[in-house]
C-alpha cells in the first residue's frame, strides 16, 4: 500500500470511528418510522405522537371495543404509555409491550401473542424517604428503548437499564445522589429516560424543595454521566459559550444567570436588609428549574431540546431578577450539552408556570416561509412557534382566551406584558391575588399535544383553570430553604375560568368547564376547533392516518374525535380518570389504540391521594378545592385498556 494510500485509509477509519456514535441508535431511528410499533415516548423523535395506520379511522372508529386489558396491581396516578418492540429488538420469539407502573416504578414486559408476563422488575426503594418529597403524586412516564436495553428512571433518582430479553439488570446509575442530592435533599425523578443516539437523557424534579434542577446524559452503553446541565448557576454549570450561546439572536454574556438572580429594571431589590441583592446573591443554589417531559432531537442539527420548571421559592420576593434560566427552552448538542440558543418564557415567574412542557419540531410555512420549527404550549397560556435552528420567535398567541397575567408577547424583545392586578409580587405584607388565569396548573401541564402531517393541526389537551394566589412571607411563617422541606411559600385555591371569563366561546356549553380539547394552527396562532370538557384534559393526545384523535377525561372516558372537525366518533368509560398517553401499534395484521387508565397527577390528586379527601381547598397546591368533585366520578385504578375493532 502507498503512504497516499494509506493515508487515505487512515483518514477514512478515523472518519468512521469519529461519526460511529452518531448511528449507534439507527435502529429505534428506524422502528420510530414503523407504524407497527411505539419505539419512543413521543412515537417519533419529532414528539409528534402521530401513527401512519388507518385501519381504524374516523368512519369505523365507533365501532372499536376493549381488545384485552392489563393491571398494572398499582394504585395512583399512571401517566406515560406502554412501548411496544418487534421480536428483533426483544431478543424474544414475538413482539412485546413493556409497560410501567406507579411507585414503586414496576416493569412488565407483556408477549402481544399470548397476553402473558415474560418478565417483570420490581424496583428496591425507600417508599419512606421517597414518596413524601414526590410532590405532585407519585406518577412515571414511562420507559426508554435502546441497544436491547429497557431503561427505567426510577423515582428515587436512579436510572437503571434492564436487558430487554430478560429483564435483567445490566447497569445502574445515580441521577441525583452522585452529586449531594437524592430524597433526602428533595430531589426524585418522574420523567421517561428518552435514548437519543448513544445517550440516555433524564432530568430532575424538586423545584418545590428547592432543588436546582438539570438535564443529564448517560452514556447508554455502560450508565456512565456524559454531561449534566443545570438549569441555572455559572457558565460551566449550565453548558454555555457566552460567546456563542444565544437568547433571541443576541450572545448572552458571561454568566448571564447570575446576574439576573439579583435586581433588574422591573424588581429591583432594596440596598441593605435581608431582601438586599447581597443577602440573595446565593438564591440561584436553590433555584429550581426542574427539568421532565417529552424531549424530540433533530439529528441534521445535533440538538435536543427541552424545557426548565418554575423558580424557587414561588414567593417572588426572595429573587428578584429574572431568575435565567427557570423557565426556559433549551436547544443543545446532543453529544457535548453545550447550549445553542435559550429562550426564557417566563421571566421572574410569580405564578408557577412550568416550562416543561413538550417541544414539537415540524417543517412547516410560518408567515409564508418555510421554516425549520418548533412548536411549544406553555403552561403560561401562549403557544409559542419557534425557529428550532437559531431560536428566532415567530409567533406568541394565547391557546386558551381566559389567560389573562398578561395582555401578549413583546415580539422584540420576547417578555411577556404583565398586569399588575394579577402580579403575586409581596409587597410589604402578604396579599390575595384574585381572578389569576390560568392556575399554576398551566393552560396545559404534563399531558403532551400531537401534531397531525395530514392536517397541519396541533391537538392540545388543555386546563381551563384561575386562581387566588397568596405569597406567605418568612415573617407569617413561611419557610427558609432547608434540603428536604419543602419551599413553596404560597397558598392557592382553583376554580373553572368561566368566573372570570364569561365572554369565553365555550361557556355556553359549559359554564364551569375547567378543560378545553383544541385544535391549534401554529402558524396563524389561532384556536381551529375547541371542545369544552368538564375537567381538565390531563391524557395525551393520539392523531392518526384515520384522521382520528384520541384522547382521555379525567372522569374516565376514552374519545375519538374527527382530526378537521372535532366531531365526536366515540366514547367509551373506563375504570379510572385518563392522565396516560394514547398509542398504537399492530400486530398480526391488527390495528390497537392503548392508553393507561389510573386517575392522579395534580389535578387528580384528591382521588389518588388517601387523605386528600377531607383536605382543605388549598391541599395539593390549591387543587382539592378545585377538583374535589372528581371524586364522585372516578376511582383509583391502574388498567392498561387495549382497544381495537371487532
Amino acid at each position: 500500500m502507498s503512504k497516499i494510500s494509506l493515508s487515505k485509509w487512515l483518514l477514512a477509519a478515523l472518519a468512521l470511528m469519529v461519526s460511529a456514535p452518531s448511528f449507534a441508535n439507527d435502529e429505534v431511528r428506524k422502528l420510530t418510522e414503523n407504524p407497527n410499533y411505539w419505539a419512543y415516548p413521543g412515537g417519533n423523535y419529532w414528539n409528534w405522537r402521530y401513527s401512519e395506520l388507518k385501519q381504524i379511522n374516523n368512519k369505523n372508529v365507533g365501532d372499536i371495543v376493549a381488545a384485552w386489558t392489563f393491571s398494572t396491581g398499582r394504585l395512583q396516578g399512571h401517566e406515560g404509555g406502554p412501548l411496544v418492540l418487534p421480536s428483533s429488538a426483544t431478543g424474544l420469539g414475538s413482539d412485546h409491550l413493556y409497560i410501567h407502573s406507579s411507585f414503586p416504578n414496576d416493569v412488565f414486559a407483556i408477549n402481544l401473542d399470548t397476553l402473558n408476563i415474560t418478565w417483570y422488575y420490581e424496583p428496591q426503594q425507600d417508599e419512606a424517604e421517597t414518596v413524601p418529597v414526590m410532590c405532585c403524586d407519585i406518577v412515571n412516564r414511562g420507559l426508554g428503548y435502546s441497544m436491547g436495553q429497557i431503561y427505567l428512571q426510577q423515582a428515587d433518582t436512579t436510572l437503571v437499564a434492564l436487558d430487554a430479553k430478560s429483564g435483567k439488570v445490566n447497569w445502574k446509575a445515580e441521577n441525583g445522589r452522585d452529586i449531594g442530592y437524592g430524597p433526602a435533599a428533595g430531589d426524585t425523578n418522574t420523567n421517561a429516560p428518552h435514548p437519543i443516539k448513544d445517550k440516555v437523557f433524564s432530568g430532575c424534579s424538586g423545584a418545590e424543595f428547592g432543588v436546582r434542577c438539570w438535564m443529564a446524559a448517560f452514556n447508554a452503553k455502560d450508565g456512565s454521566l456524559a454531561w449534566r446541565a443545570f438549569s441555572m448557576g455559572p457558565d460551566s454549570d449550565i453548558i454555555f459559550d457566552p460567546n456563542k450561546t444565544t437568547s433571541l439572536g443576541k450572545v448572552v454574556g458571561k454568566d448571564s444567570s447570575l446576574k439576573t438572580w439579583c435586581a433588574n429594571s422591573d424588581w429591583k431589590a432594596p440596598a441593605t436588609g435581608p431582601n438586599s441583592c447581597k443577602s440573595l446573591s446565593d438564591q440561584w443554589k436553590s433555584g429550581g428549574g426542574s427539568v421532565w417531559g417529552w424531549w424530540p432531537a433533530d439529528f441534521e442539527e445535533n440538538l435536543m431540546y427541552y424545557g426548565s420548571g418554575n423558580p424557587s421559592t414561588w414567593n417572588p420576593v426572595v429573587r428578584p431578577g429574572d431568575n435565567k434560566w427557570s423557565m426556559t427552552m433549551f436547544a443543545r448538542d446532543i453529544d457535548t450539552g453545550m447550549a445553542r440558543w435559550a429562550y426564557q418564557m417566563t421571566p421572574h415567574d410569580e405564578w408557577d408556570y412550568d416550562g416543561i412542557n413538550e417541544m414539537i419540531l415540524v417543517d412547516m410555512k410560518v408567515k409564508g416561509k418555510q421554516t425549520p420549527a418548533l412548536v411549544h404550549f406553555d403552561r403560561n397560556g401562549y403557544g409559542y412557534t419557534m425557529n428550532r435552528k437559531t431560536g428566532e420567535l415567530l409567533v406568541a398567541e394565547k391557546y386558551d382566551p381566559a389567560v389573562n397575567w398578561s395582555t401578549h408577547i413583546d415580539m422584540k424583545t420576547g417578555y411577556p406584558q404583565t398586569l399588575k392586578k394579577y402580579s403575586t409580587h409581596y409587597n410589604g405584607e402578604d396579599v390575595v391575588s384574585k381572578d389569576i388565569c390560568p392556575a399554576a396548573l398551566g393552560t396545559k401541564d404534563q399531558q403532551p399535544a400531537a401534531y397531525s402531517p395530514r392536517t397541519g393541526l396541533f391537538y392540545v389537551p388543555t386546563n381551563h383553570v384561575c386562581m387566588t394566589y397568596e405569597p406567605v412571607s418568612y415573617a407569617a411563617g413561611g419557610n427558609e430553604y432547608v434540603a428536604g422541606q419543602a419551599y413553596v411559600n404560597a397558598n392557592l385555591t382553583m376554580y373553572p375560568a368561566g368566573a372570570v371569563c364569561p365572554e369565553c366561546p365555550n361557556n355556553n356549553a359549559a359554564k364551569d368547564n375547567m378543560g378545553n380539547m383544541i385544535a391549534w394552527d401554529a402558524d396563524k396562532g389561532k384556536i381551529v376547533w375547541s371542545i369544552p370538557e368538564q375537567w381538565s384534559v390531563w391524557s395525551g393526545v393520539l392523531a392518526t392516518a384515520g384522521d382520528v384523535v384520541f384522547y382521555g377525561t379525567l372522569d374516565a372516558y376514552a374519545k375519538a374525535v374527527d382530526a378537521k372537525s372535532g366531531k365526536l366518533l366515540w366514547k367509551f368509560k373506563v375504570p379510572s380518570g385518563i392522565i396516560g398517553n394514547f398509542n398504537t401499534w399492530a400486530h398480526k395484521g391488527k390495528q390497537y389504540v392503548g392508553v393507561l387508565a389510573g386517575i392522579g397527577g395534580w389535578a387528580g390528586a384528591v382521588v389518588a391521594i388517601p387523605g386528600l379527601a377531607a383536605a382543605p381547598d388549598t391541599a395539593a397546591l390549591g387543587a382539592v378545592g378545585g377538583y374535589r368533585a372528581l371524586l364522585n366520578s372516578a376511582r383509583n385504578s391502574g388498567v392498561l385498556m387495549v382497544f381495537s375493532l371487532p
